[in-house]
């Protein structure tokens, strides 16, 4: 690339503009040089327990001796893992890389339909499924083309008796779990016990190999498995290293890890990125539980957090956060969905740091651009890009815009997924032969170089020609003080072609429409102020707390 960006000006002191996404022939590559270094140290912890470098890597590499001569494992099989945080996630999930597997992870709230979808496109040979789950997916695995299934519990690689406690409290939960659930299905510690490994070696892995495909939320239609390659993670993991250099210290650093690991964000940034530097994932496996998860933050001395909007919206509801110390947390990072002011402020008043607003797509690995560490207040863009990355803001015709004006975001990198699984159309709408990536995110750059994303593309609203952006709206309602959350969708209208609709989650019941409506006059203009409102007592939102704009407008 080797090219001068206006954006560069603004990059730390001792962060180059460039990686070498060859540096390592493998994830597998990665982990042992991160084990060989630090092999003492926790990689990672749940529920007050740890997994130390040498424990996970002697785990990961007896799962993968399971996998290989038990389950019939080859290079570029696809196995798939259907898990929340929990130890036995990374110990799967390095154990199939090792085994030269694919990894096709899955959302464990997946509805049968999604499931069989997933497991058909991706032709999963093996899936690593939660114990209690295997009641509702037990007949779209036995029609599928998996031929072996192994059930973890959630307590798995815990002290015996923590083990004993939290498993015991999940099956009170799950009633519709039986032994004959499980009958001909191996348990995953029982495939860790059996293995006898020595002298096994490793199937050879290549940079060029597929290591994940992740799936994108299918907000468009089915889901479409991103071809993630060893090279695309490593390419991000040396990205976001060499962008956070000096806030990294090498075996000392720990990352609250609440997102879940089978999500893009966390998979990359917090797992391997961590890993890369002999870091710690403090793994939280319910999230959503505000008072478990602040008791869990009081438990550990972190020094960086990641989540999206709306799981920094919630920490700062609870009364209980001004008790946790902060003292060592250098970094907190938001991504997967536009921070809002009004929630940044707010953790920056109780925390003293910074809410950290990045951006990236499951189609790069994620990571695009992040903030800066020279800048110290929220700024509500999305930073700069990260070395080795191209970022352009072009036109319909895919002209490339002045600074300042507003376009579809264009990527390029070597983060920059290999294309969609199977789906060579979709692959070239999405790629150029140059190896832009068409990101469909409205974004503009400033005249410092920060680039700032509008909206989705898709997600603009039209009213009588005008466009309209939900996020602008978003984030004026949300400052009103009887107002919590809020969607903007657009809606079919005779007249203006879409009008703007508005769902709401009220915090104080005297909050009418017209209320809401007036403090939008105040505002906005008159082409974006809310046609219709409806108030509900929760928003619809995705696994990592992401709104769901498709699932608002069937409320409406």
């Amino acid at each position: 690339m080797n090219k001068a960006h206006h954006w560069h000006q603004l990059y730390p002191k001792g962060v180059p503009h460039e990686i070498d996404p060859n540096a390592y022939d493998s994830l597998n590559d990665l982990f042992a040089q991160a084990v060989e270094i630090h092999g003492s140290r926790p990689a990672f912890g749940n529920f007050g327990c740890f997994l130390t470098y040498n424990e996970t890597a002697e785990l990961a590499k007896s799962f993968a001796h399971h996998l290989v001569t038990e389950c019939g494992i080859v290079r570029g099989d696809r196995v798939a893992i259907m898990l929340p945080n929990i130890l036995a996630y990374p110990v799967v999930m390095l154990g199939g890389l090792m085994a030269g597997a694919t990894i096709v992870n899955v959302n464990p709230q997946y509805t049968s339909r999604e499931l069989k979808h997933q497991l058909s496109d991706s032709g999963a040979k093996v899936i690593v499924v939660l114990r209690h789950l295997l009641a509702t997916t037990n007949d779209v695995i036995r029609s599928s083309s998996v031929e072996k299934v192994i059930y973890a519990e959630v307590g798995d690689l815990l002290k015996p008796i923590k083990k004993l406690a939290i498993n015991l409290a999940v099956q009170l939960k799950n009633t519709k779990v039986s032994s004959s659930t499980i009958d001909g299905y191996n348990s995953f510690c029982a495939c860790l016990q059996k293995n006898d490994d020595n002298g096994f070696d490793l199937p050879r892995v290549d940079r060029d190999d597929i290591a994940f495909l992740q799936y994108t939320g299918g907000t468009t239609g089915a889901a479409k498995g991103a071809m993630l390659s060893h090279r695309n993670i490593i390419a991000n993991v040396l990205q976001i290293s060499a962008f956070f250099t000096d806030r990294v210290e090498p075996g000392k650093d720990t990352i609250i890890t609440a997102l879940p690991l089978y999500h893009i964000y966390a998979l990359t940034f917090n797992c391997f990125a961590f890993l890369h530097h002999g870091g710690l994932n403090y793994l939280i496996t319910d999230p959503r539980n505000a008072k478990a998860f602040v008791k869990e933050l009081k438990r550990v001395r972190f020094t960086a957090i990641s989540g999206v909007n709306t799981l920094y919206h919630m920490l700062t509801a609870q009364p209980e956060l001004s008790n946790v110390d902060f003292s060592a947390l250098k970094y907190a990072g938001s991504g997967g969905m536009a921070a809002q002011r009004v929630v940044a402020e707010k953790w920056q008043e109780e925390t003293g740091i910074i809410l950290s607003e990045s951006y990236g797509l499951t189609e790069a690995s994620p990571a695009v651009s992040s903030l800066p560490s020279t800048i110290e207040r929220f700024t509500g863009t999305v930073g700069i890009p990260l070395p080795s990355t191209e970022c352009s803001v072009r036109d319909n015709a895919g002209e490339e815009l002045a600074v300042g004006q507003a376009g579809e975001l264009w990527v390029r990198g070597p983060q920059v997924m290999q294309g969609y699984w199977n789906n060579p159309e979709a692959s070239a709408a999405t790629i150029t032969p140059e190896g832009w990536l068409k990101t469909g995110d409205i974004a503009r750059f400033d005249d410092r170089g920060l680039l700032s994303i509008v909206d989705r593309l898709k997600d603009m609203i039209i009213v009588s020609g005008f466009n309209v952006y939900p996020n602008e709206i978003e984030d004026v309602v949300v400052t009103h003080p009887g107002i919590s959350e809020v969607a903007v969708v657009g809606l079919p209208d005779d007249t203006t072609g879409e009008a703007v609709a508005l769902v709401a989650v009220r915090q104080d019941p005297a909050v009418t429409e017209q209320i809401l409506t007036g403090f939008c006059r105040e505002q906005l203009t008159a082409y974006k102020i809310p046609k219709r409102i409806l108030f509900v007592s929760e928003l619809p939102k995705s696994n990592v707390g992401k709104i769901l704009r498709r699932e608002v407008r069937e409320l409406l």
